[in-house]
């Protein structure tokens, strides 16, 4: 059965590039990927990178060539890497950064370059409102979204007095700035951690002290493995409420028990009960022999993006290929996705719980967050 799906999954992909090539006009496209491969959020990156590369196998589309590099976490060096690829490598079109601070520093010079900027993550405040730009399109999510809806969750369990905290870069503010627009409650302390910080006690005594009832917190990678196994041991019982980029697939594994029963949020799991979905899941398997996260999902869901306008315009014609991209004329692993008037998904942000599924970590949906949830920044957006 599995096959089957994956064959059909398979064919349809392979049809538009098909298609694409009877209509006559020319459907090569170079990619310019810079995304984390080493150090602590490598993880995010080798599975935007991998969800990427299913997707191109899948459409059997040996039309794009795809350029991998390295950024390292490092602003300095995503741009560096950008204006190579821009200039010596002469891609058409970017995509692959992780962390917003990377995107501000690599996304408003590529775009106003003329090349095209598919986002399988950072989606950083600043370039959907003002910065907005007819080039740029995010293929995973304004920041702002999945904390808003964490914040949403904790109006319905009860939490009256939250404990915040995130990193002090863009992605952390945008998180912060996101549950508080629904979170209705007082806040117990509000603290911006280090970028890649590893020891956390001295937030976790602020939280013991604070007289908090729950805890939301942001800390993606590495930075969110270590702040749940020392909370696990500090002895503080609040409940904890977070979005997907703490307790995400790859994460799981490395915090273990610390992590059960946790609520967390996500335009995506790999319970999702569509074709596109189950297709993606068991190939991913089978491909990598290990369960797909939210990163690989966007990575695969920004492939099957580019395919769907290469099938119906060259990217030489940027008003057509542009006109694609916005169409969104793609089978997403979300289900129902578009685009908002600023290139931002509208799409539906979950509930998930924190399970054990045999000897595996991992989570299931057990509500709508926040259903058909744009962002709070489109309006600001004068393109």
């Amino acid at each position: 059965m599995i096959l089957r799906k994956l064959a059909l999954a398979a064919g349809i992909a392979a049809l538009s590039t098909t298609t694409a090539l009877a209509a006559g006009h020319d459907t090569s496209v170079k990619v310019g990927m810079i995304t984390t491969l080493s150090g602590g959020g490598a993880g995010l990156g080798i599975d935007v990178r991998d969800g990427f590369q299913l997707a191109l196998k899948m459409a059997g589309a040996d039309n794009v060539e795809l350029v991998i590099e390295d950024d390292q976490r490092k602003p300095e060096i995503a741009v560096q890497l950008a204006d190579k690829m821009i200039q010596s490598e002469q891609v058409d079109v970017l995509t692959g950064i992780i962390w917003s601070n990377l995107a501000m520093a690599v996304v408003p010079a590529a775009t106003a370059q003329g090349k095209f900027y598919l986002s399988p993550n950072a989606g950083p405040s600043a370039l959907a409102g003002r910065g907005c730009h007819p080039n740029y399109f995010n293929v995973a999510w304004q920041n702002d979204n999945l904390h808003e809806a964490a914040g949403a969750y904790a109006n319905e369990a009860g939490f009256a007095n939250s404990f915040i905290l995130a990193p002090n870069y863009p992605a952390g503010q945008d998180a912060l700035t996101g549950y508080k627009r629904f979170y209705e409650g007082e806040l117990a302390g509000e603290i911006y951690t280090k970028l890649g910080q590893t020891d956390y006690a001295a937030e976790i005594a602020q939280i013991r002290a604070s007289g908090a009832d729950s805890v939301f917190f942001f800390l993606p990678g590495g930075m969110g493995i270590s702040f749940l196994k020392q909370y696990a041991g500090s002895g503080v019982d609040l409940p904890v409420v977070g979005p997907a980029f703490s307790f995400d697939q790859g994460i799981l594994q490395a915090v273990g028990d610390a992590a059960l029963g946790v609520k967390n949020t996500s335009q995506w799991n790999k319970d999702l009960d569509n074709a596109a979905n189950v297709a993606f899941v068991a190939a991913f398997q089978e491909e990598y022999g290990r369960l797909p996260s939210l990163y690989a999902s966007q990575g695969f869901d920004t492939a099957n993006l580019l395919l769907s306008a290469i099938a119906k315009a060259p990217v030489s014609d940027a008003d057509a290929f542009r006109a694609a991209l916005k169409e969104a004329d793609f089978a997403s692993t979300r289900g129902e996705f578009s685009f908002g008037p600023n290139h931002h998904p509208i799409q539906n942000i979950y509930v998930r719980e924190v399970i054990r599924e045999g000897d595996v970590f991992t989570n299931k949906i057990i509500a709508t967050g926040l259903e058909a949830r744009g962002d709070a920044y489109a309006e600001l957006c004068q393109m």
